[in-house]
């Protein structure tokens, strides 16, 4: 076995999607092996890490009364470095394959307009992790290239990548970012205009797992098929503190959800309005990608193709374009260092994405 090789086994090279909500990562020759809610549950009294991922999520408004929930991201970013740090160490180590004792290279996604402190409290967390090298590369142009454009295509190509916390508009030509900005609302704000809306007309208080379940069941962008459809929700009333249920239906959660929807869709024609013309041209024959977990919403691309008038695809897994993305970047070492927003003392040297 080459040199090469005997230091990939030994070794894995990750592109890791650290959002607000979820955490994505995927290892070269292996996939996607990590998809877990970015949560750390915490003794109150100690402040030890009781749980990570999936096993906090679960307590999720069954947490026991010292143990807190924290998410240590917000918004795609750093809010919390300690548990962030932890977070992503167990992760890290999750995703490695039996054999490998340390990550030696690594591309993370990061939202346009990060700072140059919120990027070195990043990178400080992923030297806590043990990865030897990372590359920071916006989420935007991920997204782009695993949607599926080509790194070399000379024409422009947009896409919308609503996360749980931000929403990225960027556009994409010659394999570079033309145009990139990053809006902090996504899809978790239309569970909390569910809990608003459950609290303000029924007079019932909901948790986020609930109104997180009703978005998905119940909720769309545009006019429901099925504006009456009721499904039952329990919670807690509002005045005696007793458990109650009420029906809500389709349409009732599809006004929770308007408010965020339009910002949405204002966030993406303020992008399209300055945009250059030549730019403008391609999106006409091109249209919009769509992608991240609030693509998943039903009627949203109907949404953005009536709200733009441009045409609006969502590809295969519209949740694992950006990570996918970032996993392309290991086969195009030389675009890599062009595109990553690295500070230049931090930058991989080319022979590290040798095969």
């Amino acid at each position: 076995m080459s040199f090469a090789g005997l230091r990939d086994l030994v070794s894995d090279s990750m592109a890791i999607d650290l959002g607000s909500s979820t955490i994505i990562i995927a290892v070269r020759g292996r996939g996607i092996v990590v998809d877990e809610p970015a949560v750390v549950a915490v003794n109150r009294m100690s402040g030890e890490v009781v749980a990570i991922g999936r096993e906090a999520s679960d307590m999720q408004g069954r947490e026991p009364r010292d143990v807190q929930l924290i998410a240590p991201l917000v918004d795609g970013v750093v809010a919390d470095f300690e548990r962030t740090q932890k977070v992503l160490d167990h992760f890290v180590r999750k995703a490695r394959s039996g054999f490998s004792h340390f990550s030696r290279r690594a591309v993370m996604s990061v939202i346009s307009g990060i700072t140059q402190v919120e990027q070195r409290a990043l990178l400080a967390a992923a030297e806590e992790a043990h990865i030897g090298r990372v590359y920071m590369v916006e989420e935007g142009l991920a997204a782009v290239f695993g949607a599926g454009v080509s790194v070399e295509d000379k024409r422009a190509s947009a896409v919308v990548d609503i996360g749980g916390g931000t929403t990225n508009v960027a556009v994409v030509a010659h394999g570079t970012l033309v145009y990139a900005h990053a809006e902090r609302v996504g899809s978790s704000d239309i569970d909390d205009g569910i809990v608003d809306r459950l609290r303000r007309h029924h007079g019932l208080i909901i948790g986020a797992p609930t109104a997180e379940r009703l978005k998905f069941e119940l909720g769309s962008a545009i006019e429901p098929a099925e504006p009456a459809r009721r499904v039952p929700v329990k919670g807690r009333d509002v005045q005696t503190g007793a458990p109650r249920a009420v029906e809500i239906t389709s349409e009732e959660v599809c006004l929770a959800a308007e408010g965020v929807v339009r910002r949405l869709t204002r966030v993406v024609n303020r992008a399209l309005a300055e945009l250059q013309p030549e730019v403008a041209a391609d999106l006409y024959d091109r249209g919009l990608i769509l992608t991240g977990g609030g693509a998943l919403l039903d009627g949203m691309a109907e949404l953005l193709q009536r709200e733009t008038g441009l045409a609006t695809r969502l590809p295969e897994e519209p949740r694992y374009a950006i990570v996918r993305g970032l996993m392309q970047l290991f086969d195009a070492p030389l675009l890599l260092r062009r595109v990553a927003r690295n500070e230049q003392s931090h930058l991989l040297d080319e022979t590290a994405f040798e095969v």
